[in-house]
């Protein structure tokens, strides 16, 4: 398992019918509910990765992400007419404390 900081809590709805059995057999293979349905993630990614598709389907999911990154990225050069790493630069300090009374 990972350290804490990159842990992600999933919340997880299922039937009563299924809930006993996915707990009698974590019961008889003795292993909490957690490091079961762990096991089941597991195994759901590593079946998925094998599936013939799979890489291509995943190019194509980052190649969106890259796209929408680049017209965000292009909205924000439009709002400011610079590249926008230099608004990050040319950003105001911060201020502490309270607003002065005008």
């Amino acid at each position: 398992m990972t350290d804490p900081k990159g842990v992600k809590t999933l919340g997880l709805k299922v039937g009563a019918e299924l809930h006993a059995q996915f707990t009698l057999i974590a019961q008889l293979d003795g292993i909490s509910l957690n490091d079961a349905t762990l096991r089941a993630v597991e195994l759901y990614v590593e079946t998925k990765r094998s599936e013939p598709d799979f890489a291509q389907r995943a190019t194509a999911a980052l190649e969106a992400i890259q796209r929408e990154a680049e017209a965000r990225a292009g909205a924000i050069q439009g709002l400011f007419g610079t590249d926008p790493a230099e608004v990050a630069e040319t950003k105001p300090p911060a201020t502490r404390g309270r607003k002065a009374a005008e």
